[in-house]
């Protein structure tokens, strides 16, 4: 059997429950546009929009 694979090495599956409309975000950790690392937990209290590509480095 093929092992799973996952678009990036910051998501897992099997580890990220699903939010619902109002649920508070988990922590967690991903490199900026620099390289640098920087937590969600950077921005708590101050107005934050996080933009992504659903299909980004997809084949689809």
């Amino acid at each position: 059997m093929a092992p799973t694979v996952y678009p990036s090495p910051f998501f897992r599956k099997d580890t990220m429950p699903l939010l619902n409309v109002g649920d508070t975000a988990p922590d967690f950790e991903v490199p900026n546009q620099d390289g640098k690392l920087v937590n969600l937990s950077q921005f708590r209290g101050k107005l934050l929009v996080l933009w992504w590509y659903p299909k980004a480095d997809t084949p689809g």
